[in-house]
């Protein structure tokens, strides 16, 4: 199913559910962070997905990680919330969810990257400075900076 994400546009379709989703930054020994590259938007992102019946939310999150990427993860801290509801996902199926996710911080326990072929064509570690020449939506690319940001000691809600 294919998506396409809308930020502050006014043209953007009204949104017609909320879906409780996460996302995950994991960063290795180098400072690099774990991206994966989606099949449904082209884009780049941090791993992560929609909450199950049944999960704990953090469980999610570890889960998301273990399909996207083959990665085995502990979730160490909460990195934010984001909820805009400028920022809506429009499906193919004539769903338009508002965001609600979750962002979390995670150490890498093992695993080696690896694209999942069904939700992810790549997964791999990416450099700070390679940042700018991926292809990554604005409401991404705010979650990895916080992420990044070292010197945060609350989560971001917003």
């Amino acid at each position: 199913m294919t998506r396409i994400d809308y930020f502050d546009d006014p043209n953007a379709p009204k949104a017609n559910s909320v879906v409780p989703s996460v996302t995950v930054a994991v960063r290795n020994e180098q400072g690099q962070i774990l991206l994966i590259h989606k099949i449904d938007n082209d884009l780049w992102a941090l791993p992560g997905g929609g909450h199950d019946v049944g999960e704990r939310i953090a469980d999610t999150a570890v889960r998301e990680v273990r399909e996207e990427t083959g990665l085995e993860v502990e979730i160490t801290r909460l990195i934010g919330t984001y909820t805009d509801p400028r920022h809506v996902i429009a499906y193919d199926d004539g769903e338009v969810r508002q965001q609600f996710s979750l962002c979390y911080e995670a150490r890498w326990l093992s695993g080696n990257p690896r694209e999942d072929g069904t939700e992810t064509k790549a997964a791999r570690w990416v450099s700070l400075s390679e940042l700018d020449a991926l292809n990554i939506h604005p409401s991404m690319r705010l979650r990895i900076d916080h992420a990044v940001d070292q010197g945060r000691t609350s989560p971001h809600l917003g």
